[in-house]
């Protein structure tokens, strides 16, 4: 393994260092306008290094008029960038058709015949631009939103004003328009957020009834007209214009006015089920290829409530619609922000349109290494964890890049050393454009972590921690792959509670593991605390007598001393005999559990339980393809965890180019070793909830699974 991850070395791009300079510090008056990218650009230095060095400001928002910034500057002289002028943003394919080239077809008549442009036509065609067209070729045609001549007149729209809870699934539903469409009429609105004010005015399209074009007869109903009924109430009892009454019953004109008993045709009227929030409503948007008869299936609602709440649906089902639900079916479904999430298989739902930008900044000690050397730097991969981390890292991700490559996505990917050191990462920054990219994965260290994070929010790239569950700053843009000690514990003491059976619980915690013994005695009140010596060692005597014949023992040990999970770990194995049953279990399963002085045999026969983000993973596709293109050394859990993490981002990016969107339609996702199930913590960042229980049985690290939870135990 560590000579082909000193191969690996090889394969790492070079990365020029650039020279340090001292470091001098000015001072800075926040002026009216002034944002902290504006000025840490016109100073050359990284948004994060203000924030370090102006401790009282925790964010870019507390960044205020009259302000006196710290700047810490390396002696450059102050540039002042002339202002970039915004890039329009282009229309992007709704989908895309395949077409075969015949004989003495031109160019000209390809997009004669789709209505494209040639350049259109050469974007998704790249070979197009350094090749001329060849009978045979097989290429992709994109097909956009068909654009309304009259989409600009202010006639076909109207002014809606947001009311109290209301969402803008909820807004679309009642206008029967896609969230893209909403977001198209109204620019200003955020598209890296779900937030709409009571009191904010819109840009809708006017309902159905307003416009006479592309109605169908059976959306119509007929009226018979009572006394003393107008125009004008009636256009305001079914919602439309008058003249759109006259236009459908031209008979009105020829009577010389609307009539009693006169039968006419209008629009039918539209289910009133109650006012469209998230009180009393969730909300479904229809994927391409859908029907009627899977969506009823899934949602598990008859067709004709679904249809009493969308009479929109008589017109048809189409992708992208918006279908409102009562909220009572949630139960069973998974509802994120009133919205709910398909079980999505992101790798049947890849657009090969999409090509995404990813960036690695990894530490992977370049710098150290003497690639002539082979012996001493195959000595240095063994010895630093940095190096050993980031090579085996990456090379599960080239794997993943390799799959994703298979299914017809190109990527285009740049790595960049960090060398372990901040003062590189800032040379990155400083010397490369980030911009256009779809993530970065990394950095491993905290404080380079959160240089990268400061900066790549101000251009609103996500940022995917490879190792890390949490920062001391708060990171709107970062996903944090690995969950939390506290996800992960309450996911094992929720478990436990479930099959608990007036088992004898007994708590060894260390004084370092006091949230972890809080936390069990919440769950379980009356277990035992085992009494410890030196707050290292297990007190034999008074801990035997705690043991009980008669039922059988749960021990939790919580500790990071590898020679007290040694000694514990055998005095419980020798005492689980005769009539005394013991198990031992963790909420805190660390590197001493690990260590190579713990007895797996005891861990077995105690049947020993933890909570884990990752599992073990025996021989699959993954670990086969890996040993093939690595000579036949077997994938390391870093090795496992790179291709996992970075798989999940290429297939979240592949389905939309745009993680931040993706993950509000995306819930769980498992690979090789590795699940993710992010959380919007909204201003702390994407959080991590996947976790898994193992257990040593027969010598072997299994998965426990929920449903057969309580029979293993």
């Amino acid at each position: 393994m560590k000579k082909t991850l000193f191969r690996l070395v090889l394969a790492v791009l070079f990365l020029a260092a650039l020279p340090a300079t001292a470091q001098n510090y000015a001072t800075h008056a926040v002026k009216e306008g002034e944002t902290l990218q504006g000025i840490a650009q016109k100073y050359r230095v990284t948004p994060y290094s203000i924030l370090q060095a102006n401790k009282e400001i925790k964010t870019a928002a507390d960044v205020k008029v009259n302000t006196i910034l710290v700047i810490p500057i390396n002696g450059n002289a102050t540039i002042e960038k002339k202002e970039e002028k915004p890039v329009q943003e282009e229309i992007k394919p709704i989908g895309f058709t395949r077409h075969r080239v015949r004989k003495k077809e031109t160019l000209f008549g390809i997009t004669q015949k789709y209505k494209i442009t040639e350049e259109q036509l050469k974007r998704y065609n790249r070979e197009l631009y350094s090749s001329s067209l060849q009978k045979g070729m097989v290429l992709q045609i994109p097909k956009f939103p068909e654009v309304d001549p009259n989409e600009e007149n202010d006639l076909d729209f109207v002014t809606y004003v947001v009311q109290p809870k209301e969402t803008r699934w909820s807004i679309a539903n009642k206008y029967g328009i896609t969230i893209d469409s909403l977001l198209l009429l109204n620019p200003e609105l955020l598209k890296n957020t779900d937030y709409l004010a009571a009191g904010q005015e819109l840009k809708l399209p006017r309902p159905k009834g307003d416009s006479l074009k592309g109605q169908k007869v059976d959306l119509y109903s007929s009226y018979t007209v009572p006394p003393k009924m107008t125009l004008y109430s009636l256009g305001r009892e079914y919602g439309i214009p008058s003249d759109s009454i006259v236009k459908l019953n031209p008979e009105i004109m020829k009577e010389g006015g609307l009539k009693e008993g006169m039968v006419i045709r209008l629009p039918k009227k539209r289910s009133d089920a109650g006012v469209v929030n998230t009180e009393n409503f969730i909300f479904y948007e229809v994927k391409p290829k859908q029907n009627i008869f899977r969506i009823t299936q899934n949602l598990k609602i008859s067709r004709d409530e679904l249809y009493r709440l969308n009479p929109d649906l008589e017109n048809g089902l189409k992708a992208g619609m918006v279908l409102k639900l009562p909220k009572e079916k949630a139960a069973g479904l998974e509802v994120k922000n009133a919205l709910v999430l398909d079980k999505v298989n992101l790798v049947d739902s890849i657009d090969v349109a999409n090509r995404p930008k990813l960036v690695f900044m990894l530490p992977f000690r370049l710098d150290r290494v003497n690639i002539n050397d082979v012996e001493k730097t195959e000595g240095q991969i063994k010895s630093r964890r940095d190096m050993n981390l980031s090579l085996g890292f990456y090379s599960g991700a080239l794997m993943a890049l390799d799959s994703i490559k298979k299914m017809g996505v190109s990527v285009d990917v740049q790595t960049y050393d960090t060398e372990l050191s901040q003062t590189k990462v800032k040379e990155i920054l400083f010397r490369d454009n980030l911009s256009g990219v779809s993530a970065i994965i990394g950095p491993v260290s905290a404080a380079a972590l959160d240089e990268v994070a400061v900066y790549a929010a101000t251009k609103n790239i996500p940022v995917i921690a490879p190792i890390a569950s949490e920062s001391k700053l708060s990171h709107g843009n970062v996903f944090f792959s690995v969950p939390k000690d506290a996800v992960l514990r309450n996911k094992m003491l929720t478990y436990m509670k479930k099959i608990y059976n007036n088992e004898n619980v007994i708590i060894i915690a260390d004084s370092t593991h006091n949230v972890a013994n809080d936390s069990i005695l919440s769950k379980f009140p009356a277990a035992q605390m085992a009494k410890l010596i030196d707050n290292k060692s297990l007190h034999l005597d008074q801990f035997l007598v705690k043991l009980s014949e008669t039922k059988e023992n749960w021990v939790f040990l919580e500790t990071d001393q590898t020679n007290m999970v040694s000694s514990v770990t055998s005095i419980l194995n020798s005492a689980n005999a005769g009539d005394v049953k013991i198990r031992m279990f963790t909420t805190s399963y660390n590197g001493a559990f690990e260590d190579d002085a713990i007895s797996k045999t005891h861990l077995s026969n105690l049947k020993f339980t933890y909570p884990s983000f990752y599992r073990e993973v025996g021989t699959d596709s993954f670990t086969k393809a890996y040993a093939k293109r690595f000579n036949g050394n077997q994938p390391d859990r870093y090795a496992i965890r790179g291709f996992d993490v970075t798989f999940d981002v290429l297939l979240k990016l592949a389905h939309k180019n745009n993680l931040f969107e993706t993950s509000k339609i995306i819930g769980l996702t498992e690979y090789t070793g590795n699940s993710f199930d992010y959380l919007n913590d909204w201003t702390s960042g994407y959080f991590n909830r996947a976790g898994y229980i193992m257990k040593y049985e027969d010598l072997q690290i299994k998965e426990v699974k929920q449903d057969d939870l309580k029979s293993n135990l």
